[in-house]
């Protein structure tokens, strides 16, 4: 198996690195940490590629994809997974560039990831583009509205890519986690229900591609929740929110 992923040298990414090397995958790793993502190679199997950049650079990413594949060919999957979230309010002018940055990343990012793969991915009639959003897009959430719009963003972006792809042979997955322990939620001051570790939630996203699901929810108890608060009418939704914990601002 050829896996090319982002945001690997923490949290998901990481997770997700470790498990598909622990399979024998041919690994693509890109993060912009350079310390931390030689750090993860050192502690892989010998052979990963790894690729210092940022997502929102496309030209970085372009050079990272096409030298991956004229060594290991054209991926089997491709996981953009790289993303940041912090509490944000339109109040604070400070907050304005947080916004843009959180937004480029979540989503201009995602599209800088999946692009450099889709013509190859769709001449060799298969493969899987799998996007990580969060159930955090699927109603705003206060304190984290840019974290909320972008995820929201990137669901439905994938959904048209989904469209898109229909009939090619390649398959766009989207997969939203809940709350998983990294250190993106270690600052959370609110409670976190049915958290689970970065491990599993690798384990269980595996299991979702293998299976084939093209959206899915991590943990699924989440996804009754966040399903539920779709549907709540905003009255409701409004009272159980206005005073809910918030996600401290970027400091």
């Amino acid at each position: 198996m050829v896996v090319f992923l982002t945001g690997a040298s923490s949290g998901i990414g990481e997770a997700l690195a470790r498990h598909y090397a622990a399979r024998g995958a041919k690994l693509g790793l890109v993060a912009r940490r350079a310390d931390l993502l030689e750090s993860l190679r050192e502690s892989l199997p010998p052979g990963a590629e790894t690729y210092t950049a940022d997502v929102r650079d496309l030209a970085a990413l372009k050079a990272a994809a096409a030298d991956f594949v004229a060594k290991h060919g054209v991926p089997d999957l491709v996981i953009a997974n790289a993303g940041v979230s912090h509490g944000t309010l339109t109040e604070y002018a400070d907050d304005i560039d947080v916004f843009r940055q959180i937004m480029d990343i979540n989503v201009i990012g995602m599209v800088n990831t999946f692009h450099p793969f889709v013509a190859a991915m769709r001449a060799a009639g298969r493969g899987t583009l799998a996007g990580v959003a969060s159930v955090a897009g699927y109603r705003g959430l206060p304190g984290a509205g840019a974290y909320s719009a972008s995820k929201a963003a990137a669901i439905r972006y994938l959904e048209s890519l989904r469209v898109e792809m229909r009939g090619t042979g390649v398959r766009v997955a989207t997969v939203c986690p809940g709350y998983i322990a990294t250190s993106m939620t270690e600052r959370n001051p609110y409670p976190m229900p049915f958290i689970i570790s970065a491990d599993e939630f690798a384990r269980r996203f595996a299991l979702a591609i293998d299976g084939g699901k093209n959206y899915t929810v991590i943990p699924w108890q989440m996804g009754l929740i966040a399903k539920l608060l779709t549907v709540l009418p905003n009255a409701l939704f409004d009272a159980a929110f206005a005073k809910a914990g918030r996600k401290p601002r970027k400091q």
